[in-house]
């Protein structure tokens, strides 16, 4: 597939007040191919006065934004839902191409992504407020929730699109304005995304968005500039920490989605094709590079052989190769440092005493491949049962209580997804209650959905991004007290 008609088309530059311009000393990023190691293309390096041009046009659009009405900013959103739609398959292949997930799995996550906008577009207009009579009946009591103000949103290479329309998507329905930095490795995706909004009308100053090779220079005088009263994150754990530090200066609303180390359990009732199924989905989804990946397999000893067997015989058949082919089911990791720290993991606990069952080994030419991994008989020594491991590897290890599964889930600092698999109800719910994981796949490996509330507990972050509550996240609540005669 040659995507150079598409690059040719996008704008490269930075987006600020209504306007694409060069970054200050014309200073550029290079954007590469992971598959090939390929330049596709430059895009804007922004600097500090950048930045801070950025958050004044923010700051000075605020008020006219926050009134505009909740349907006129819900019409844009559903425009903005529709192009996105009607341009998937060049957006699709545009994320693969700088990102690596096969052409499928991006088509996937524009469809995804874009349901974003169309759930916000009706949440716009549904944020309501309260009028009661005080318990003394002396006080009108009125309650209002408004737009929090402009917001900071800083998003990850590995969903470009999704990561973009889950925190522009309720912030344009709740009547915020915006500075935007995405991610250096994929910034092509979002400027398709801010040209959807371009295009389905939303004003100058609203969004204004900034790429650069370091994050620190530009979200550093946001954070310090006195006109965001948000900032929205999602990436490490180590960076959020950062941020809520700095968000603390000024008492700044923080939501924050951050990293995990999902637990995948399967009881010894469990279906075990339907657990195979399950983990395929968990684990390989975007190549395992998800923070929802299935990371540390737990299944019951009795069990535990059948299903390991089929999974590695399922993960081993897999296609590997540049996502832009067709056949390909798992394409590349992100960058070099990536395919280390995964090589690593799997020599660290191989060299401990852990068995191979399929792959094991980075894949030798250009690009950054690793092969599809099954691991068994995994030590508790071995960093891979602590570190998130973000690529396509399988470590597996078995109980033989429901108490040891729980205590072997729950044994990690993280706590955004876990998964368990099986047939007994009651047993299933008992044992989802016990998990310490915002949230639950119950005998299915896909949690993530536009309309349920996304986010987890303990150092995976806080808030929730997505369903009723999302909006929620760019609204304060004011209260009007007027006495009643």
């Amino acid at each position: 597939m040659d995507i150079k008609p598409i690059i040719d088309t996008l704008n490269t530059g930075l987006f600020i007040d209504g306007q694409w311009r060069s970054a200050e000393g014309g200073k550029s990023i290079e954007v590469h191919n992971p598959a090939t190691g390929e330049t596709i293309t430059t895009v804007a390096d922004g600097s500090a006065a950048d930045a801070e041009a950025a958050i004044r046009a923010a700051g000075e659009a605020q008020a006219d934004w926050a009134a505009t009405a909740p349907r006129e900013r819900a019409e844009i959103l559903r425009r903005a839902f529709e192009l996105l739609t009607e341009r998937a398959d060049d957006i699709a292949a545009v994320m693969t191409a700088e990102m690596g997930k096969p052409f499928a799995e991006s088509k996937g996550e524009v469809a995804y992504g874009a349901e974003f906008f169309r759930w916000f577009s009706e949440e716009a207009v549904r944020f309501d407020g309260e009028y009661a009579q005080s318990a003394d009946g002396k006080t009108r009591v009125m309650v209002s929730r408004e737009p929090v103000g402009p917001c900071i949103l800083i998003t990850p290479w590995n969903f470009p699109l999704a990561m973009g329309t889950r925190k522009i998507g309720p912030a344009i329905a709740a009547g915020c304005t915006m500075v935007f930095k995405p991610a250096k490795l994929t910034p092509l995706t979002s400027f398709m995304l801010v040209d959807a909004l371009i295009d389905a009308g939303l004003p100058a100053g609203v969004l204004n968005v900034v790429t650069s090779d370091s994050a620190r220079r530009v979200v550093t005088p946001w954070m310090e500039s006195g006109i965001a009263r948000k900032v929205t994150f999602t990436g490490s754990t180590e960076v959020g920490v950062n941020l809520l530090k700095q968000a603390a200066d000024s008492v700044m609303k923080t939501s924050m989605e951050l990293g995990g180390n999902a637990p995948f359990v399967v009881c010894d009732d469990a279906d075990i094709d339907k657990a195979v199924a399950g983990a395929v989905q968990a684990k390989m989804r975007n190549g395992g590079e998800a923070c929802t990946s299935a990371n540390r397999l737990f299944v019951h000893s009795s069990v535990a052989e059948e299903f390991s067997t089929k999974l590695a015989d399922r993960l081993g058949s897999m296609r590997v190769g540049n996502g832009l082919d067709d056949g390909t089911e798992v394409g590349p990791l992100v960058d070099q440092d990536a395919l280390d720290k995964v090589s690593s993991l799997v020599d660290d606990a191989v060299a401990k005493g852990a068995k191979v069952l399929t792959g094991g080994k980075r894949i030798e030419g250009k690009g950054f491949f690793f092969d599809p991994t099954v691991i068994t008989d995994v030590p508790a020594d071995c960093e891979i049962r602590t570190t998130e491991i973000f690529g396509p590897v399988a470590p597996i290890v078995t109980f033989d209580t429901d108490d040891e599964a729980i205590a072997l889930a729950n044994e990690t600092e993280f706590g955004l997804a876990s998964y368990l698999f099986s047939e007994n109800l009651e047993r299933a719910l008992g044992l989802a209650d016990r998990l310490e994981a915002g949230m639950v796949g119950l005998n299915t490996g896909l949690v993530s959905n536009p309309g349920a509330p996304f986010g987890g507990v303990k150092m995976s972050g806080l808030g929730r991004e997505g369903g009723k509550v999302g909006i929620e996240e760019f609204l304060e609540i004011k209260y009007i007290a007027t006495p009643r005669s």
